[in-house]
């Protein structure tokens, strides 16, 4: 790994936002299936995919989702059902409610909170499958009290035997009712603008391919979606006194995800950072992986050495990473300092891979130094909110004249006349 001053790393990778090329296949697809439906969705399917289908083919069955327990093992159903009640648990503690507030003069106020009606969920299949993927966008609508959850995920990501069996058990275990063998940008049009097989959503979640993640931008204003997702990042940040080897495993574990995965070491110790550097060289040669993370380790990986774990902080609020570790003689010491990290962990025993598949917090999370101003995907994410205003006689009364001194200030007139008439109604 390279050793690179602090001021000169950046997370922000310009190439997130596509090319040129791939910007005009996005909007293409999209329009297609705007326009063509059905037709356009199994055209783009054989031509992307590779696998041909009819409209009749498009939605999973029962038969099939039931039919996959029986292709994976026992111990991964258990462990699917243990992540699922740890993630509910964690996401019912950020349910909201309605509240009102009544005013002695008669004037009432509050915020209605409602779910979203309708949701789909993307989960990629590429480079891997990822059931956890399921649970961490399923759940949390759910929590929100969304009705109807729709799911997507590529045709083939169990190559020739369809779609891989581990996905369908877990969109079971999280209790998706319906689901599509449909993927990339083509997938997120169908669930942005509706066809004859898929009515449309009002919000998309879930990460994806380059294609995928231009999609999301190419259909937002038409529904909402959860963010702009690109690759993976880790920031460590360790102290001499860190195992060198729990540094380097938990560095690769977020590089074997994709060769732009970005895999950042800041250390307050030189031997720290050499030490580190010699076990991720020995560690990724023992990688099934190991050529994805090499590339990701070679491109955007990379070790800064600073003078304090104070300055190493300043250096991680300013990338704001997807993924922190603090691995220091007591982490709890600096916590009030972190500012920007979609999520952090604590100590030599709170790897990266604790959170993306059982402790319960969402590892869908923002990248890409988003993490300055957004968060992980939570209930908030699946619910909207409504102002209620009731103003009674008195309460119009006493304020009118304030209003309308407002509204003409702005030119409004009209606005003024809505409160004047009223007062002259009333005498006033």
């Amino acid at each position: 790994m390279r050793i690179v001053p602090a001021r000169e790393f950046s997370l922000q990778r310009e190439v997130e936002y596509g090319s040129p090329e791939q910007n005009a296949t996005v909007k293409a697809i999209v329009q297609d299936v705007k326009h063509e439906g059905d037709a356009a969705l199994l055209r783009y399917t054989e031509k992307l995919d590779r696998v041909a289908l009819e409209a009749s083919q498009l939605r999973v069955t029962d038969e099939e989702i039931q039919a996959a327990y029986s292709k994976v093992e026992a111990s991964f159903v258990t462990a699917i059902q243990k992540a699922a009640h740890n993630i509910r648990v964690y996401h019912e503690k950020q349910r909201r409610t309605s509240w009102f507030d009544l005013q002695p003069d008669g004037t009432m106020l509050g915020q209605i909170i409602r779910p979203l009606r309708r949701v789909g969920v993307y989960v990629p299949g590429g480079k891997a499958a990822y059931p956890s993927s399921v649970l961490m966008n399923v759940i949390p609508a759910q929590v929100a009290g969304v009705p109807e959850i729709v799911m997507v995920t590529p045709p083939a990501t169990g190559g020739k035997e369809g779609i891989d069996p581990y996905i369908l058990v877990a969109a079971a275990e999280a209790g998706v009712k319906e689901l599509y063998r449909v993927g990339g940008a083509q997938a997120i049009a169908a669930l942005a603008y509706g066809t004859e097989s898929i009515a449309p959503v009002d919000k998309i979640c879930g990460p994806g391919n380059i294609y995928v993640a231009l999609a999301k931008r190419e259909v937002y204003g038409a529904v909402d979606i959860d963010s702009m997702a690109g690759p993976s990042e880790i920031v460590v940040l360790a102290d001499d006194k860190a195992d060198a080897s729990y540094v380097a495993a938990d560095l690769l574990s977020q590089a074997e995800h994709d060769e732009m995965a970005s895999a950042i070491l800041v250390t307050t110790s030189s031997s720290q950072a050499q030490a580190v550097a010699d076990e991720v060289a020995r560690q990724v040669a023992e990688l099934p992986r190991r050529s994805i993370a090499q590339a990701s380790i070679d491109q955007y990986g990379a070790i800064i050495v600073v003078d304090t774990i104070e300055e190493g902080i300043q250096v991680v609020n300013r990338l704001a990473p997807e993924h922190l570790e603090v691995m220091v003689e007591e982490p709890m010491q600096y916590l009030g300092l972190i500012e920007n990290a979609g999520a952090i962990f604590l100590g030599a025993y709170s790897s990266e891979p604790v959170g993306d598949y059982l402790a319960g917090p969402n590892h869908i999370i923002p990248t890409n130094g988003t993490a300055r101003y957004s968060s992980p995907v939570d209930v908030d994410d699946f619910i909207k909110k409504s102002s209620l205003i009731h103003y009674s006689k008195e309460a119009l009364l006493a304020n009118g004249a304030t209003i309308m001194e407002l509204a003409r200030h702005e030119g409004l007139e009209g606005h003024a006349r809505a409160i004047q008439i009223r007062l002259e109604k009333e005498g006033k």
